[in-house]
């Protein structure tokens, strides 16, 4: 009976030895490998190099510029009007993407400069005078950088169509031939912009 007793006794440390040293032990935390996307510090890092370059030359619009962060699904608002003096935004919206750019992964864009491609293109863009085409009202775009330098002969413009919703999406919207274009209401504040603005204002898409 005594060594039953005693033999008890000894389980009942081991065990609890055991949980004691548990308890000490900090768990495990898995880290994830996929770095969290966050667009307020890349548009921050865009409108640090929008501020260079608007220093560098006066004949661009220096007070307000347009941001587009294709790496915010098109579903989301990613175009943003950007007030330069009062550094912050005014608006925003949702801006579709050329139909080439698609890779056939989910949130991966592919981009290209090249004629035919149907791809959107990074870059810098000068938004030029209007005029009327097959979509309505539009405006020329002028690419200042190497990955968009084709974007005129390309016919890459500034339009609505009347497929792009106002409002944000759980899933994505229709794609363009790699012009960025909006929706009838988003591109009616814009426009108010481009129109009343004596200097060329400045577009660039990002990623």
């Amino acid at each position: 009976m005594k060594s039953k007793i005693l033999l008890l006794l000894l389980v009942s440390v081991f065990f609890a030895g055991f949980a004691c040293k548990n308890k000490e032990e900090k768990p495990a935390v898995l880290k994830s490998s996929k770095p969290i996307y966050s667009y307020e510090e890349k548009l921050k890092s865009e409108i640090t190099e929008m501020r260079r370059f608007l220093g560098e030359s006066s004949k661009y619009n220096s007070d307000v510029a347009f941001f587009l962060d294709m790496k915010i699904e098109s579903g989301r608002n990613r175009f943003f009007v950007y007030d330069l003096k009062s550094n912050k935004i005014t608006n925003k919206g949702l801006v579709a993407h050329g139909s080439g750019s698609e890779t056939g992964i989910s949130g991966k864009l592919t981009f290209s400069n090249v004629k035919n491609s149907n791809c959107s293109s990074l870059g810098k863009y000068a938004i030029g005078g209007s005029y009327t085409g097959r979509f309505g009202k539009a405006y020329k775009l002028y690419g200042l950088d190497e990955t968009n330098s084709n974007a005129f002969e390309r016919n890459i413009v500034f339009h609505t169509y009347y497929d792009v919703p106002f409002d944000e999406q759980p899933y994505p919207i229709c794609n363009s031939l790699g012009c960025p274009m909006v929706n009838a209401k988003f591109f009616g504040t814009v426009e108010k912009l481009i129109d009343h603005s004596k200097k060329k204002i400045i577009l660039v898409m990002y990623y």
